[in-house]
């Protein structure tokens, strides 16, 4: 992304620290294939990020399709926005979840002592969805908790308003599915290979109607499909309860549902955050299930 700035329109500067940022969506245009490259670095180069036209959506024709051999890793060791980072309290404090590769290198949540899986590194890039660069203190400890030394430390940050915002988190589509398949228990290494998709939705200057649309493409236009070993029933009991149709807060656009708790994430329900379709293959016996649906109508709602 450093090399091809001009290209991509995206601002790299050095922060306090010595640490290297990247905006590509506040104060620098950015773009769809800045958001692109900006999945692909959340995948932690274990996952492909294209693209290409649906085929079957006449009004939102284009989707991000998302594929990784090493989903698990790619999706939950990296990909995961799950580091949180704060500092300081009031107008001045700044807080984001941190996803990307330096996740791995920190293993700061409890997440890493079930993935059993670590990085060794000189260098750490964690992607933050953000409007603003963290402040030095966030470098510092960024850079302690990885093992490194600020100055290799790089920050990726754009706005969920902004193009290469949207575009890194509708390319979530595979993750939400992994991470759902998680919640359900399903055993992770049983998961061999997986790809997604899920509609480029279209930027809004509003940060919940962004946040909406964005969660909108993958609850209600997004499809994943998952091949898993072991028994073929296993594999139908995860392709029904993986959809987003099986939540009880199903059936509104996401802003709404958002504004309905008041702006609590934790009040919405966990099962939401999956893709609309589902598709399992059970790879021992050849087997294949598929289980939701995509919601055009709620898909034109959101998108406007």
């Amino acid at each position: 992304m450093v090399a091809n700035a001009a290209q991509l329109r995206i601002k790299v500067s050095k922060g306090e620290a010595g640490e290297t940022i990247i905006d590509a969506g506040k104060n620098a245009r950015g773009g769809i294939e800045a958001g692109i490259a900006i999945a692909e670095i959340c995948l932690g180069g274990l996952g492909t990020v294209g693209l290409a036209p649906t085929g079957g959506n006449p009004k939102w024709p284009y989707e991000l399709c998302v594929r990784s051999t090493d989903p698990v890793i790619a999706c939950l060791a990296s990909q995961y926005a799950g580091w949180a980072l704060s500092h300081g309290e009031g107008k001045s404090a700044f807080f984001a979840l941190g996803s990307g590769p330096g996740r791995a290198l920190a293993r700061k949540e409890p997440l890493f002592s079930e993935l059993e899986y670590r990085d060794t590194a000189t260098r750490v890039t964690l992607v933050l969805e953000s409007d603003k660069p963290p402040p030095r203190e966030i470098t510092e400890k960024v850079a302690r908790d990885c093992g490194v030394s600020p100055e290799n430390v790089t920050f990726i940050f754009a706005p969920t308003q902004s193009l290469a915002g949207g575009v890194q988190v509708v390319a979530r589509v595979l993750e939400v599915a992994l991470h759902k398949t998680h919640e359900l228990k399903f055993p992770l290494a049983r998961v061999v290979d997986g790809v997604a998709s899920a509609p480029l939705s279209p930027p809004h200057p509003d940060f919940v109607q962004a946040m909406g649309r964005t969660n909108d493409a993958i609850i209600y236009g997004g499809q994943a499909h998952l091949f898993v070993t072991g028994p073929a029933a296993d594999a139908k009991a995860l392709a029904e309860q993986l959809p987003s149709t099986m939540s009880r807060d199903y059936g509104r656009p996401f802003a709404e549902v958002f504004k309905a708790y008041k702006g609590d994430f934790y009040k919405i329900d966990p099962m939401l955050f999956s893709p609309a379709r589902a598709i399992v293959t059970a790879v021992d016996t050849g087997e294949t299930f598929h289980a939701g649906k995509i919601d055009q109508a709620l898909l034109d709602v959101s998108f406007g």
